[in-house]
């Protein structure tokens, strides 16, 4: 499988990108070299490998998941740039 030129304008379309010729072509060419590597580790007999969670022995560092209390609702407004008596007010953004 490989990337063309077109396959590059039409992501780059989708992703509301404007990309000039040469930015295309650089594309083209880095996506090619990424599945061209990916061809080369799935050479990689992995058969007698066990899944794994992490990728790395270090601890992942989560806490523990418990309930805590609910903020205040003083609290919870006290850092807000701007809120009435009950809510956080934000900008409009509809007309």
């Amino acid at each position: 499988m490989s990337v063309t030129i077109d396959d590059v304008k039409y992501m780059a379309n989708l992703a509301r990108l404007q990309l000039s010729d040469e930015e295309a072509g650089n594309l083209v060419k880095d996506m090619n070299d990424i599945l061209g590597y990916m061809e080369l580790l799935e050479q990689v007999d992995t058969s007698d490998i066990p899944p794994l969670e992490h990728v790395t022995d270090a601890e992942t560092g989560f806490r523990p998941d418990k309930a805590l209390p609910p903020l205040d609702h003083e609290e919870a407004l006290k850092n807000a740039p701007d809120a009435d008596s009950d809510y956080f007010r934000v900008p409009r953004v509809i007309d």
